[in-house]
């Protein structure tokens, strides 16, 4: 038997702490893609809708794909995007009511809007007013969600990533699309469960590539084997999201009797809690990363990744105190990017390439996180329209836009001024605009994580440093009112 199955991408991780709303205009940035515009654009890449066309055409499905859509990390996404988006997908599902046989929606878990904390239950409980408690629901998770128990009742298969930087998404997809087949076809009924503790996050954000999260995949792989086990999925979270359900999960899709999966989903989350002070990364000053930077002499480069101002977790990306101290040392033969100016990178596409221009660069979003606009003057080198086609592990095949941007020389370092915000993930991110960063001796960029997956492989060594942007680890300088308290690390003396 055939089925029809309703499929949508809509993503956000929400920074609440960002005076950045999220609006419509944010998701046309990368572009709000409706139906066949949608699969053409993605549908042959790493993302969440290839993987169900994939087991799509492997079932025979008919699929109905309604919209794919993402937005920058930033601050809540606004009733209106909501509204306009979300809306579309339940319009979708109550025009072919009881022509669909199951749904299959690409989430990220951690979206807040400006009208509810939990963004993606809200779309699910909509969506259930529409289609009834009995149609099948299953939705893949960001493993920086910040899981709701609503989100678990109201879906029956949810599914995150396992791997941080993410580069699993088609094959999670896959996994999403096999148990919607068997719960379709009447073979399973499955549900989820959920156990959290009372964190903002996993020590080390979900790193996948070290440390304890390593064995804890192995862990759920293997339990994914065992009778009645689904899936597996270790979240661990999204800090910068100030609402009541934050924090690291476990959860369990199964088939039967949920005793047993708990017990199990509860050892791992016991062993998160335990570990909360097992921090693996050392988080340097930006004078420290400055100072090494000066120093480093290797074949290849040193890579200084800007923790706090990760446009990927919401920070603004215009942060300056990490690139002013790297100019205040006198690092050479260094790049630098993003940062995320639209000003100024406006004042740039009026100069001439080769033109000596001064600059009031970033620190204009909001100073006290990150620093103050740096006065500076530097040879333009390059203007563009910021578009690109990423060629590495998560932008492979996939177009991309910085905006207006450009670069600018300033001393012994590259800057690549840009206008949209991103974080660094790809190597065509430096590539498109003359920037080879596998040629510089140090690469300052703004990421947490995901650059690992591109640079890692050019890198003779890695750091990373905490700017005090929007995104520091210092969680006491965030004005936190709606988590539930005690919670680690506000509470840094508090026992289970």
């Amino acid at each position: 038997m055939s089925f029809r199955v309703l499929t949508a991408e809509f993503a956000h991780e929400t920074n609440t702490f960002s005076v950045r709303k999220t609006s419509y205009d944010t998701f046309t940035v990368e572009g709000v893609l409706f139906g066949d515009d949608a699969i053409r654009a993605r549908g042959d890449a790493n993302t969440e809708i290839a993987g169900f066309l994939d087991i799509g055409r492997k079932y025979g499905w008919a699929v109905e794909h309604v919209l794919s859509t993402a937005a920058e990390p930033a601050g809540p996404v606004t009733r209106d995007a909501f509204d306009r988006i979300g809306g579309a997908i339940v319009k979708a599902a109550a025009d072919n009511k009881g022509k669909i046989d199951g749904i299959l929606l690409g989430l990220h878990g951690a979206m807040v809007t400006d009208f509810s904390p939990d963004g993606e239950g809200e779309l699910l409980e909509r969506l259930r007013a529409v289609v009834g408690p009995d149609l099948p629901i299953a939705v893949t998770l960001d493993p920086h969600a910040n899981v709701t128990a609503k989100m678990c009742e109201l879906a029956d298969i949810l599914i995150s990533f396992k791997t941080y930087p993410h580069i699993d998404m088609r094959a999670i997809a896959h996994h999403a699309g096999e148990l919607l087949q068997r719960t379709m076809a009447g073979e399973i009924r499955p549900k989820t469960l959920l156990v959290r503790r009372p964190m903002l996050e996993e020590a080390n954000a979900g790193r996948t590539d070290i440390g304890p999260m390593v064995e804890w995949i192995a862990r759920a792989r293997a339990y994914e084997e065992t009778p009645g086990a689904l899936a597996v999925s270790i979240n661990g979270a999204f800090p910068n999201a100030d609402i009541p359900e934050v924090g690291p999960t476990v959860l369990v899709t199964y088939d039967g009797d949920p005793a047993r999966h708990r017990t199990f989903a509860e050892g791992i989350a016991d062993e998160i809690w335990d570990n909360r002070f097992n921090v693996l990364n050392t988080f340097y000053t930006v004078m420290q990363a400055a100072e090494i930077a000066h120093d480093y002499r290797g074949d290849r480069p040193l890579i200084i990744a800007d923790y706090a101002d990760n446009p990927g977790a919401g920070g603004y990306g215009d942060a300056t105190a990490l690139l002013g101290a790297l100019l205040h040392v006198g690092v050479d033969d260094a790049c630098f990017g993003p940062i995320v100016d639209p000003e100024t990178a406006n004042q740039l596409h009026r100069a001439t390439v080769g033109d000596t221009v001064k600059l009031r660069l970033g620190g204009k979003t909001d100073p006290r996180f990150g620093g103050d606009p740096l006065e500076v003057t530097g040879k333009l080198l390059v203007i563009s329209d910021g578009k690109l086609i990423g060629d590495g592990e998560q932008l492979g095949g996939l177009e991309f836009s910085f905006g207006p941007t450009a670069v600018v020389q300033i001393d012994g370092i590259a800057v690549l001024v840009v206008t949209e915000p991103s974080q660094m993930r790809d190597l065509q991110q430096f590539r498109a605009f003359g920037i080879d960063p596998a040629r510089h001796r140090v690469v300052g960029l703004k990421s947490m994580q995901h650059f690992r997956a591109a640079f890692e492989p050019i890198a003779g060594k890695v750091i990373v440093c905490d700017s005090g942007a929007l995104c520091t680890m210092d969680y006491s300088r965030m004005p936190y009112r709606n988590v539930a308290r005690p919670i680690f690390p506000l509470d840094r003396d508090m026992t289970l």
